[in-house]
């Protein structure tokens, strides 16, 4: 008998490709504080993100990121990443970014 493979998260739909694909004439060219103005204090997700994370990893210095479309969701993944303590955590919706260290991180930064 064939163990059933675990399905895959569903594909939540984006428009990169109506972008990829537009002309450069679209796109007003503007200074880098004009666009670090817009993109770093004013981001916005979609109404259908909840909450977005985003995860390095301190050892392997990879990073990960997932959207969530349910509160519940995203808080139950922060606490188990929390609980792991080897992480780097952005954490950031519709009103807040906040950027989480684990405490032996925050002790290097503040000796």
């Amino acid at each position: 008998m064939k163990k059933k493979k675990k399905s895959r998260r569903p594909y939540l739909p984006n428009n990169w490709s109506a972008i990829a694909d537009a002309p450069p004439e679209m796109f007003e060219s503007m200074t880098y504080e004009q666009f670090a103005s817009w993109k770093i204090a004013g981001w916005e997700l979609p109404s259908s993100i909840a909450c977005l994370i985003r995860v390095t990893d301190l050892r392997t210095k990879k990073t990960k990121e997932f959207a969530y479309q349910r509160e519940g969701a995203a808080r139950n993944k922060l606490i188990r990443l929390l609980n792991r303590g080897d992480y780097e955590i952005t954490v950031a919706d519709s009103d807040t970014v906040h950027h989480l260290l684990p405490e032996k991180e925050l002790n290097d930064l503040y000796e």
